[in-house]
């Protein structure tokens, strides 16, 4: 065990291109005729700012309220049993449980102490928040105990111990374990995933705006599911050679730093969206929130595109603005007339 204590920091995810086609993906394994999964993401400027350190028994964890209060830590004994029924328990400490549940199992690791002293990423947004916790927990004990674990291995038992609280993401939401920067391209395909770094030409200038709606992420992953796995056509071709088709135009966008392309296909992807997916969960789909904004009439003259983010619903949307300046403009005409909260995101943008 390392001693002392270490700080990290852990972005969300921002995904640009290709919702839901990391689980789509995986149904390979039992169907090959399935095409692979394929997404775009970046990794947001916001994130979980941590203190790590070592003990001996106890997995120790202090975490910040949906309204950025100081919650009490809380402790439990580093023992698979114990951390795994915390991790089905539903509670806050159940992503981090069942990840450290994962990390004592397999590598027969003590306990840890993990205080989450800031968070500038909002939860229940689409960014990753839960999956953030979870590579959070992952890298300390990687950090700590000095285990010499790969990102993709950070990733992978991230994303198994979110699978232990219920939840039934992909292996998306972990992409926020590549940091910062640039796009990624994400490929998967079974159980397995590759990731390729793609170059941005030019400056893309992001909001993202919460929309203060409410959703339900885990009825949005369970009807899709059963809809793809009962054969639904149109969302089998949105998640699959539709998806693939606008991933490698947007690719080919961002090396030519042209916004003016990438924003029409963003337009173009929520097109597919809402008519082929969004039928499958009418009841979290339909986003009246969501489709307000990005009908927006400011948005014409000051945004080249936009779309939903994540599992879409009325959780977050992003819009791809013309400008630094143009960016500016459209946060303050957005949180006037729709009272949603924003951030900014840029790609290739020098400080």
């Amino acid at each position: 065990m390392n001693n002392g204590s270490f700080d990290l920091f852990v972005p969300g995810r921002l995904c640009l291109f290709g919702e839901h086609s990391d689980w789509a993906g995986r149904h390979r394994l039992t169907d090959p005729s399935i095409k692979p999964g394929r997404c775009l993401i970046v990794g947001t400027e916001q994130g979980l700012y941590a203190r790590v350190e070592g003990t001996w028994d106890f997995f120790e964890l202090k975490q910040l309220s949906s309204t950025g209060l100081e919650l009490p830590p809380n402790e439990y004994r580093a023992e698979y049993p114990v951390l795994e029924d915390v991790a089905r328990s539903g509670s806050f400490d159940a992503y981090a449980a069942g990840t450290a549940a994962l990390m004592v199992r397999e590598y027969g690791v003590g306990g840890l102490r993990l205080d989450v002293f800031r968070r500038t990423l909002p939860l229940g947004k689409g960014l990753s928040s839960s999956a953030a916790v979870c590579v959070l927990t992952a890298r300390a004990y990687n950090l700590v105990y000095d285990l010499g674990l790969s990102v993709e291995q950070e990733m992978d038992i991230a994303c198994r111990g979110e699978l232990m609280t219920g939840s039934e993401c992909g292996r998306m939401d972990q992409a926020c374990a590549l940091g910062t920067g640039r796009p990624v391209l994400l490929t998967f395909d079974g159980d397995g995933f590759d990731f390729m770094g793609q170059s941005s030409g030019g400056e893309f200038f992001y909001l993202i705006v919460d929309l203060k709606g409410r959703k339900d992420t885990r009825r949005i992953l369970r009807e899709l599911n059963e809809a793809f796995l009962n054969g639904d056509r149109g969302l089998r071709d949105a998640l699959g050679p539709v998806n693939s088709r606008i991933l490698e135009e947007a690719c080919r966008a961002f090396s030519r730093g042209d916004a003016r392309a990438l924003g029409a296909l963003m337009n173009h992807a929520q097109e597919v969206f809402d008519e082929l997916v969004a039928p499958c969960c009418p009841g979290e789909l339909a986003s009246p929130g969501l489709h307000a904004v990005l009908g927006h009439a400011a948005l014409r003259e000051l945004a080249w595109g936009a779309k939903g983010v994540g599992s879409q619903g009325d959780g977050t949307a992003q819009i791809l603005c013309r400008g630094r300046e143009e960016r500016a403009e459209l946060a303050g005409i957005l949180s006037k007339d729709a009272g949603v909260s924003l951030l900014e995101l840029g790609i290739g943008i020098t400080p």
